[in-house]
């Protein structure tokens, strides 16, 4: 059963449509990444799956459970991070993990949890005197309280540090290890690449691609950047490197063939440039990144 299933999932605010015809599934035990820029439709995908925003039209389901006839019953499963999160100024972090163990009727060692996600030291502490990068180190370790199926975490990092950021990445790991799916919303491409074994790209309420991230870069156009060192780069030889069946294009970069191709095609145009008589010396590729692969997918059309 999977732990997230959309069908046609979308929502308009007026002539705006924010979420448009989303299919998405999420499998239990995996960690997916979420990505887009600010104002793709990410948030408002994880409201509909929180029952915070219905849908215009479409399903969302959570393990089975329609997230609107069965919201609490849903919630119960999950462990959220939202990115619009508040804490009590007045109550201290010890009472505010206290507070969600209670609504999860569960009972739990506050210290043990505020240890683990970094706030030890000010768990006594009143929330409304924490920077925001512990603020949300609190509201995860509330969201982790329970040992929830499902941890949505909505740009988890925003707020912290380098360190932080590390810790959180290791915490998703944990839980992943755990058992829990982990639905991981971001639009800082180096934290998805990082953790998730699944991505999907958004872009202006749509749902661009989604799949692993050697997988996009295989399906991407010019999937590997193939450089070819010669004793003498000749224009004449571009087309020879053109002329195979897959290339997506060829120039002359520092005085060597850079190629754009999918990696299969490589020996292709090793092939042909040693027909053509050509001495190739040296030649290396290059995988592109995630950013490489957001552009790809986020340009104007899509794919």
């Amino acid at each position: 059963m999977p732990a997230i299933q959309t069908h046609e999932l979308s929502k308009r605010y007026g002539d705006v449509t924010a979420v448009d015809r989303v299919d998405l599934t999420v499998d239990e035990g995996e960690i997916f990444g979420f990505l887009g820029h600010n104002g793709a439709g990410k948030s408002t995908v994880i409201n509909m799956l929180l029952d915070f925003a219905r849908p215009t039209e479409g399903q969302v389901e959570v393990f089975g459970m329609d997230c609107r006839e069965h919201s609490v019953a849903v919630r119960e499963r999950m462990g959220v991070l939202p990115e619009g999160y508040d804490v009590y100024d007045r109550l201290t972090g010890r009472q505010h993990l206290q507070f969600a163990a209670e609504s999860k009727g569960v009972e739990i060692e506050p210290m043990s949890i505020a240890e683990r996600v970094g706030i030890r030291d000010a768990v006594d502490r009143r929330a409304g005197d924490y920077s925001k990068g512990m603020a949300q180190r609190l509201v995860l370790g509330m969201a982790l309280i329970g040992d929830p199926d499902l941890l949505i975490l909505d740009e988890p990092t925003s707020g912290l540090d380098p360190g932080g950021a590390r810790r959180m990445r290791e915490i998703i790991h944990e839980e992943n290890e755990r058992g829990a799916t982990v639905f991981f919303s971001s639009h800082i491409l180096e934290q998805i690449e990082a953790v998730c074994d699944r991505v999907g790209i958004m872009h202006e309420g749509r749902l661009q691609a989604v799949d692993t991230i050697d997988a996009l870069r295989e399906s991407a156009a010019g999937g590997t950047k193939l450089q070819i060192s010669v004793d003498d780069p000749s224009e004449t030889h571009l087309d020879t490197i053109e002329a195979v069946d897959g290339v997506d294009s060829a120039w002359i970069e520092d005085e060597t063939f850079a190629v754009t191709c999918p990696s299969d095609v490589k020996m292709d145009v090793l092939v042909a440039l040693d027909a053509a008589g050509v001495d190739v010396l040296d030649f290396s590729t290059e995988e592109p990144s995630l950013e490489d692969l957001f552009v790809e997918y986020t340009r104007e059309g899509g794919q």
